[in-house]
């Protein structure tokens, strides 16, 4: 996915109906997997984002941001009559945020563009279920090529993961996705019994549990001054999915990601915040 973020920054989240004054506004791009392809490019790694959008001037806007991030937007198609995926972000003073996303329209669903031959030359390939069948076309491509997958598991229809789940090596959910699909005994489990090597879900300030291979793994949240938590989670995929490419362990690799995401909370926008190689290295050997 791919998205326009207008992001509006207030003292307080609005709890009803009503004219509220903002104290900023940022128009930047947005969605999961490219702003996780942007920390992979920030954090040292190189990105191919594949992705549609619609032939829109929110679409030039992201496939010009994310090139100048240093993103390969080679295979990322703007679609004549297409409407792009825009979404409004409200940011309160302590962090926290409300999102209202349009997903777009008339975006074409089939898949058969993406280039098998570029899929196998990844060290990972990550995904969001936005474009479900994008999502699984890559996937499938990846694992015949034995390239790492890796799910960014926010919430999504029931059956969109039951397609998903069992072509997924690293699934990542959030805690209201993990909830919402698996419930909450034992979810970790359930997931893992669909195939995943890893099954993990992100607690924001309680920090991130997995299982890896039916072993039990948790990392803490980083003690880090918070001051906007948009954007946390598709940093700590990417830099996830970078590090696995790397071929650090889970464990290690969980470590860093949470470094990452950390670093990101202490800075303003979902990508201006994104921290670089050097200092989420520092930090993470503060805490491994």
């Amino acid at each position: 996915m791919t998205a326009l973020d207008h992001i509006w920054q207030t003292e307080t989240l609005p709890d009803a109906a009503g004219k509220f004054r903002a104290d900023g506004f940022a128009s930047v791009g947005g969605g999961m997997a490219a702003t996780a392809a942007v920390a992979v490019a920030r954090l040292g790694g190189r990105a191919l984002f594949l992705g549609r959008a619609g032939a829109d001037e929110a679409g030039r806007m992201m496939q010009r941001e994310l090139a100048d991030e240093g993103v390969d937007v080679t295979q990322m198609r703007l679609i004549e009559g297409a409407q792009s995926s825009i979404s409004g972000v409200i940011v309160d003073g302590q962090g926290e945020r409300m999102i209202v996303n349009f997903r777009g329209a008339d975006l074409p669903d089939d898949p058969g563009w993406i280039p098998a031959d570029q899929i196998a030359a990844q060290d990972a390939v990550l995904a969001d279920p936005r474009w479900p069948y994008g999502a699984e076309q890559a996937f499938r491509l990846a694992r015949a090529a034995g390239v790492p997958t890796v799910l960014d598991a926010e919430v999504s229809e029931p059956e969109v993961f039951d397609r998903l789940l069992p072509l997924t090596d690293h699934a990542i959910f959030s805690e209201p996705s993990l909830a919402r699909y698996a419930g909450t005994d034992r979810p970790l489990e359930r997931i893992a019994a669909q195939g995943c090597r890893v099954a993990a879900v992100t607690r924001g300030g309680a920090g991130v549990d997995w299982l890896a291979e039916g072993r039990a793994g948790h990392h803490p949240a980083l003690p880090v001054a918070v001051r906007d938590t948009n954007g946390a989670g598709d940093v700590f995929h990417g830099a996830y999915a970078l590090a696995l490419g790397a071929g650090l362990a889970v464990t290690d690799a969980m470590a860093f990601a949470a470094a990452a995401a950390a670093l990101k909370c202490t800075k303003p926008g979902g990508r201006g915040g994104i921290p670089g190689l050097a200092e989420t290295l520092t930090l993470w050997r503060q805490h491994p």
